[in-house]
């Protein structure tokens, strides 16, 4: 009997090894160095909230299927396509969130939290989930992070919500985007400007599914991106030319504060968000260098919001910005306000003994606030260089036997390559004067 080949023997081997898996189609992941984008964006997003006093929420990433009906509108594309649903072993109803004001609102109700002091301030963080066709910037879970303002009805508020989100691209570089502004209307102005388009539309040769959906929330007909639907509502009235005195009062002080805040805006009379509770201000951030998916983030107030879902009549302005889009803007114009280094400080032991007295100076680093790596098992010198290279480190510790016996210790500039021994004993010290 012939004895199997090498390589059929490594054919074998192949055949039992189980498939790889891979990640959903649509869900983006981040992995170092290119993660380290993602998590500046978020976190320079989260500060510009934190610095005007908005505390953290940590939300459920599901809840039950009828928060969304009711609090998004079951005629809106999110509740009717794109909603990841499905029945639980309780046999409950449960939905991974689409988006984060509903749930918020819900929270806010549960624990009471506006009887603590009006406005109630939140920011939250975290991935959102939405069955879309996965494309450049549209994906199935994208990451967001997001403001609400609950409880007070008052244009500075909304002002400064819009003022924090252009604060924070303004602090990651970026330069290329606008922010578009409207107003929706109240509860005045809106079921009179509601009739009215529903008339126009009346007169369109619309298709059914339109023309049904003209039936439900002929708002929603104005958010249609089909451009032969589009032309046909090139002379749809719009209802910025039919608010109340109230909305129309709102909108321009809502104007008026952001002129005094200095942030720039474009009114865009035929906004339309893509979610039923917004009313009164609305508006979008969009960057044109991120082709057809250019909104990087938008919101509005929703002052009806609070009270279809159980609560206190309060209102509400908020925002969510998509962190996955606002890093592809930084890429798309070349702003890069971050380090993808992993560590400020790389080990280089050569022998045991050294491996142990640098294990302990990593830790004494680490625990003056330096992030440090090491090299570890028992790389070569030559190898270890190559692997502090890789981490981005601004400096290496090379530390051999002689330099034990010694009480040194080589201290590697790695950008401009100097090399010197310092005392082991005061390395510590050193390194922080450098990193300063």
């Amino acid at each position: 009997m012939t004895a199997p080949s090498a390589s059929g023997e490594r054919a074998e081997v192949e055949e039992r090894r189980p498939t790889a898996f891979a990640a959903p189609k649509g869900i983006p992941e981040y992995v170092p160095p290119d993660s380290a984008g993602f998590e500046h964006v978020r976190a320079t997003l989260v500060g510009a909230a934190d610095r005007a006093g908005y505390g953290l929420i940590e939300l459920p990433v599901f809840e039950e299927t009828g928060l969304y009906a009711r609090g998004v509108g079951e005629s809106t594309d999110v509740v009717s396509k794109e909603m990841y649903t499905f029945t639980d072993r309780g046999e409950r109803s449960v939905t991974l969130r689409p988006e984060g004001t509903a749930g918020v609102v819900r929270s806010v109700i549960e624990h009471g939290l506006n009887r603590a002091g009006l406005p109630v301030k939140l920011r939250y963080a975290g991935p959102f989930f939405r069955y879309e066709r996965p494309q450049a910037g549209r994906y199935r879970q994208l990451q967001q992070v997001g403001v609400e303002a609950i409880g007070v009805d008052d244009p500075a508020l909304d002002a400064e919500v819009i003022a924090i989100a252009d604060e924070g691209f303004r602090a990651l570089g970026l330069t290329g985007y606008r922010l578009e502004i409207t107003s929706l209307g109240d509860a005045e102005s809106r079921p009179a400007y509601r009739a009215l388009l529903q008339e126009f539309l009346a007169g369109l040769p619309l298709d059914e599914a339109t023309r049904n959906r003209a039936a439900i929330n002929p708002l929603r007909v104005l958010d249609d991106k089909r451009p032969e639907v589009r032309a046909l509502l090139a002379d749809a009235p719009l209802l910025v030319d039919h608010l109340s005195a109230v909305s129309a009062e709102h909108h321009a002080a809502v104007k008026q504060h952001l002129d005094d805040l200095g942030v720039a805006y474009v009114e865009n009379p035929r906004m339309v968000r893509g979610l039923d509770y917004y009313t009164k201000t609305t508006f979008e951030f969009v960057h044109d260098g991120l082709g057809a998916q250019s909104g990087i983030g938008g919101g509005g107030r929703y002052d009806g919001l609070m009270a279809t879902l159980g609560g206190q009549p309060l209102s509400g302005v908020g925002y969510g910005i998509g962190v996955d889009r606002t890093l592809l803007a930084c890429r798309a114009e070349g702003v890069t306000p971050w380090s993808e280094a992993r560590c400020e400080v790389f080990g280089v032991p050569l022998g045991e003994a050294a491996k142990r007295r640098l294990v302990v100076l990593a830790g004494e680093l680490r625990r003056a606030g330096v992030r440090v790596d090491l090299a570890y098992g028992g790389r070569g010198l030559k190898g270890a260089m190559k692997a502090a290279d890789r981490s981005g480190a601004r400096f290496a510790l090379v530390l051999g036997e002689r330099d034990l016996e010694a009480g040194t210790v080589g201290l590697k500039d790695l950008v401009s390559g100097d090399q010197q021994d310092v005392d082991l004993a005061g390395v510590i010290e050193e390194l922080l004067a450098r990193l300063r």
